[in-house]
Order: C-alpha cells, then structure tokens, then sequence
C-alpha cells in the first residue's frame, strides 16, 4: 500500500535526512552508546543541514515549514537506520521543546532562546519528572519562591531526557498553593547559580540519548525567564500533551517496521533442520500477522499527522496512538528477538538493541495504562 500523504518535496527531504544520518550520526553511533551522550556536534550538523527548528520562522533562524510530516521523516529516518537512541535527542528538542518557546514567549524572550535553539547552539530539554512523585504534575514538590525580580528553586527532577547536553530547560516548578493551579514553567540555563547535574543514568536502552538528574539548591532565575502567567504552567503544559505522544507513536511504528525488516531477512537465510527458518509455518504465521499489524498502526499513525497538521488531532487520538504503536513495537522486538534464537540474545545482533532500546515506549510520555484511562474516559466511562 502506498503512503500517499508525502509530497515531492518530502521525498526530497527524506533524501537529506538519509545522508545527514549516514554522515553524521551512523559513524559515532557505538561510541555514544558507549559514551551515553552524544557529541554536541550532532546538533549544530543537524541546524546546519536545516533539521533543527523546521517550524520557527526564519527572522529566528528557523525554516519556518509548519508541517509535522517534515518531523515524521526525520523520526523514521533515525529508526530506520537503527540510530533511533541518537535521533531522539533531536526530536525532543525540535518536537518537545521548542512548541514551548513559540507559544509561550515573549518577543523578547523569542530573540534571546530561539536563535541559539534552531542553530544548535542551545540544546533544548523539559524538566518535569520528579523523584518520589513521577509524572504526577499536581504533587510537585519543587519551589520557586518570588524575591524581587527573581524566582529562588529549589528541589530535583529525575529522568530528563536531554539533561546532560541540555542548555535551556523548561522546568515545571511550584510557585503557589497545592495541586495543578500552583504551577508555573521557567527556563532555567545552564552555568546558573544553585543548578547542578546529577548522574547520566544508567538505562536498560537507549544509550546515547543522556538521561539526567538535576538538583536545585537557591537557584536564582529571573522573573524574565518565567513562560507565560504565574501559575498556568500545568495549562500549558496540557497543550502539547499530543504532539509528544504523536513523536513517540511515529517513533514506535517506524522502530517496529526496523525489527521486522532485520527479522525477515534473518528468517530468509538462517537454516534450521534443512531449510530456512522462514519456510516454516510458524514463522510464517508470525510474521504475517506482525506485516498486518504494522501496516494497521501505520496507516492511523500517518492520518494522526495529517490531522495534526490541520489542527483537528484530539488528545484521545494520540493516546491510541501511542499506546497501540508503542505495545506493537514491543510485542514485535519480543517475537523478532524469539526467531532469531540465542543469537538475538547478543549484543552483537542488532535486534538486541532494538529489544533495549524499544522497552522505555509504553513508559515514557504517559504509561499505555494512563493512555486508556483517557480514552476511557472519553468515551463516557469513569469519574471526570
């Protein structure tokens, strides 16, 4: 079935996108996974070859192209060419990161952070996760209290994707009172006094992409630097609840898509008991019904962008989007690392990387459990 929402020029795009990740990114790619960074470099490459800010206009130094499908290629092309841990960095920066700096600044603030943010200068990253509370924005237990033109944080976040290379963070603080009306964003930048990085953390998967703590101890950020009105953070941080999980559904077909073509070509030239294994009907029966899953979830994660792009994707639309792409991906690393044997078991074999790299999906951006809660309640069931 052909993908007929990409245009000529989004095939020209793909084209960029495939040499730039030959180039730039496969080459290194088993030293960050060593190194659980990436080098700097990898985003200012990325901003000099037009990927870094594709939506902001250009008096920012941005491509100013409002059309997510632009993000999609970029996404399926890291999957793709199995540099998705690396990729990811740059998705959370020009998908995550930077809607909050174009809805939510001011003009002023647009000269100062968007500049650095689409030439690679300044990498991006949202502060959010706390220990002992998760993702639970109403409980946040870090402060920001008001002296004079300045806001004093202190407190922690945990798992931040980013946090290592991250110069700007837009952080999730509590300014007043209890539960969601209490909150408010600020971007706190790196070398600030009373801001120090904890630990890269150690994950199961997804090496490359540096995943930090961060401490707050008297941070002094100026009242310049909050996002919008004193205590409507968590409002704003609902609004681009979609878009992130649309990025991890696009990231999770396109890594499935990846399993699956490593696992078909595996299955063609193992040989088990005189023939391949993939002439055997089990294999068969497998892979037949992963190819029909996978075309299923592709062609509602494709029509998710083009609904997004006309600005009619609903949050109920993304939930099941990223809650069925993300458990596709890993029932499919699961069964493709089973019909390569012991040896999907070996670092050696790619599909071993991918079965790491992939488990995170159903996790991170809202657990598949939350994603039903939502559609749950969508549709008429459950306390509101």
């Amino acid at each position: 079935m052909q993908r007929d929402h990409f245009e000529e020029e989004h095939v020209m795009f793909r084209d960029a996108v495939k040499r730039f990740t030959a180039a730039e990114i496969t080459p290194h790619n088993d030293r960050w996974e060593k190194e659980g960074v990436c080098d700097r470099s990898m985003f200012t490459a990325a901003a000099n070859s037009g990927f870094l800010g594709p939506q902001v206009d250009e008096k920012y130094g941005g491509v100013g192209i409002d059309d997510f499908r632009y993000n999609q290629i970029l996404m399926e092309e890291f999957e793709l060419a199995g540099v998705g841990s690396a990729g990811s960095g740059i998705a959370m920066h020009n998908d995550i990161v930077i809607p909050y700096f174009l809805e939510f600044c001011t003009e002023q603030q647009k000269q100062k952070w968007l500049p650095g943010l689409c030439s690679g200068e300044l990498i991006g990253g949202i502060a959010m996760t706390e220990p002992g509370v998760g993702s639970d924005l109403g409980n946040l237990a870090t402060t920001a209290t008001l002296e004079g033109d300045r806001y004093i944080v202190n407190g922690g976040k945990t798992f931040i994707s980013n946090g290592i290379n991250a110069d700007v963070l837009v952080t999730a603080v509590r300014t007043s009172g209890d539960g969601h009306r209490g909150v408010s964003l600020l971007v706190i930048e790196r070398g600030m006094p009373g801001f120090t990085r904890g630990n890269n953390l150690n994950k199961i998967g997804r090496h490359s992409q540096d995943t930090a703590e961060l401490s707050f101890a008297d941070c002094s950020v100026p009242v310049a630097n909050r996002l919008g009105e004193e205590n409507k953070g968590f409002y704003y941080m609902m609004f681009n609840l979609a878009q992130e999980r649309l990025n991890i559904a696009m990231s999770a077909i396109t890594a499935a898509r990846y399993s699956f073509n490593l696992t078909l070509d595996y299955v063609k030239e193992r040989k088990a008991f005189g023939q391949s294994i993939g002439e055997f009907q089990n294999t068969r029966f497998i892979m037949a019904e992963l190819a029909t899953e996978m075309k299923i979830g592709q062609t509602f994660v494709d029509s998710c962008v083009m609904a997004h792009n006309r600005k009619e994707l609903t949050p109920e639309e993304a939930a099941m989007a990223k809650w069925w792409t993300t458990e596709l991906q890993k029932k499919m690393n699961d069964q493709c690392l089973q019909l390569h044997g012991g040896y999907g078991y070996m670092e050696d074999y790619d599909i071993a990387r991918a079965w790491r790299d992939g488990r995170v999906q159903t996790i991170y951006g809202g657990t598949t459990e939350i994603m039903k809660e939502i559609i749950g309640k969508s549709i008429g069931l459950g306390s509101r």
